[in-house]
């Protein structure tokens, strides 16, 4: 993509061939499941959620008034379910899954301890208009947004960006309209709301009290965090999800984790070919 865009496309993430780190790369800091609503069917869907998930989220999902909600939450937690159940080997309907006093969703270790030794495992879930992504690490805290660039106008990023921090807003108001300023307008939001999550701490930290830096190619070449942070303590990720969804990472460092994230597509009923893309 060119100087004004908010990052180069990349290719169908299926197409990517199996993951092979490169020398001294280390194992990845994340793994992103990206799931389309319909890779799983609706059968198969109500079968598995009625199998795996717990009684709240069961009745959570009952609470949404269209079956098109209700449809896309079943997908939503049955593929978190999978995935931690991947990560972990503790069976999907046996997952502990609870929540901050902030609401953000946590996994709590069995009596003992995770089976394969883990001491520590955070995830974190987004979705937006036909697409779930889900990131994981073993490695301190982790967020994850995606979004959509052709959301109708008045519904994207670019009608929010009155909460950006003043450095970002002198940013986009250089771009003017148009695509470009929707790319980076869009990249930003992601970016925001990945490390907000990571946080876990929901509408306590303002969007205008941090701020990014993005090169002409999109990646992030500096982050001014909140007062209550530090910029060395987080790796941040952007990518496009096919060609009209933008994803972003937040990962904490806590010296363990590698600088690369393993991207998946579709939903995981095994381990298989991932795409790996390194933190900015």
């Amino acid at each position: 993509m060119g100087p004004s865009g908010a990052g180069p496309h990349r290719p169908p993430l299926m197409a990517a061939p199996p993951d092979t780190a490169p020398t001294g790369e280390g194992p990845a800091a994340v793994t992103v499941w990206l799931c389309p609503h319909e890779a799983v069917p609706p059968l198969l869907a109500d079968t598995l959620a009625l199998r795996w998930l717990d009684h709240d989220e069961r009745v959570a999902g009952a609470r949404l008034r269209s079956e098109r909600d209700r449809r896309r939450y079943r997908v939503a937690r049955v593929l978190v379910r999978r995935v931690l159940s991947l990560e972990t080997g503790i069976p999907e309907a046996e997952l502990d899954i609870a929540r901050s006093a902030w609401g953000r969703p946590y996994l709590r270790a069995p009596q003992g301890g995770f089976p394969r030794g883990e001491k520590s495992l955070d995830f974190n879930l987004s979705h937006t208009d036909g697409i779930n992504a889900l990131a994981v690490t073993r490695h301190g805290r982790v967020g994850i947004d995606v979004e959509r660039l052709t959301r109708p106008a008045g519904r994207g990023p670019e009608a929010v960006v009155t909460v950006f921090a003043d450095e970002e807003r002198h940013r986009l108001r250089a771009l003017g309209e148009g695509g470009p300023r929707r790319r980076v307008a869009t990249r930003l939001w992601t970016l925001k709301e990945a490390y907000v999550k990571a946080r876990g701490i929901g509408l306590g930290l303002p969007f205008d009290s941090f701020a990014f830096t993005l090169d002409d190619a999109g990646r992030v070449v500096s982050f001014r965090p909140p007062e209550d942070d530090v910029a060395a303590r987080w790796r941040f990720l952007g990518f496009e999800a096919g060609p009209d969804a933008m994803v972003a990472v937040a990962v904490e460092c806590d010296g363990r984790g590698g600088h690369t994230a393993l991207v998946n597509e579709g939903f995981p009923w095994q381990q298989g070919p991932a795409q790996r893309l390194r933190f900015d």
